[in-house]
């Protein structure tokens, strides 16, 4: 069973950058794909950005693409998620989430991921 913990939200001005990371556990983390996806309130889980544990090729959401990068630490078993030129619109629970590699379907369906964290929140203020 993979175990997943956010950190590192809190709050932060619009323009400012964030990095949140995502502490993993379990076994074979090879045979999974990291994701960070964020909810607003009364709205459905937006995809953000995946990354292959192994290879470490990145996918992302069209609307952080070119602001955020997601990255990972295999010896730390870290997955990071650098946030910059953030605004307001970014304001959201991030969660951290994995799913099996091998699995067919697209990396930005939330209810691919098997594994979730319990989420840290990013407020941004203009």
């Amino acid at each position: 069973q993979v175990q997943l913990i956010e950190s590192g939200g809190g709050l932060v001005r619009a323009g400012d950058s964030l990095t949140v990371s995502c502490t993993v556990s379990g076994p074979t983390l090879s045979r999974f794909v990291l994701g960070w996806f964020r909810r607003v309130t009364g709205k459905d889980r937006e995809f953000v950005a995946a990354i292959y544990w192994i290879g470490g090729a990145t996918y992302y959401g069209d609307s952080v693409r070119g602001r955020f990068t997601i990255s990972r630490d295999s010896a730390k078993n870290v997955v990071y998620l650098r946030m910059n030129s953030l605004q307001p619109e970014d304001t959201a629970v991030y969660y951290c989430a994995a799913r099996p590699t091998l699995r067919a379907g697209v990396l930005s369906n939330d209810y691919e991921y098997d594994y979730w964290g319990q989420g840290t929140q990013v407020t941004v203020s203009a």
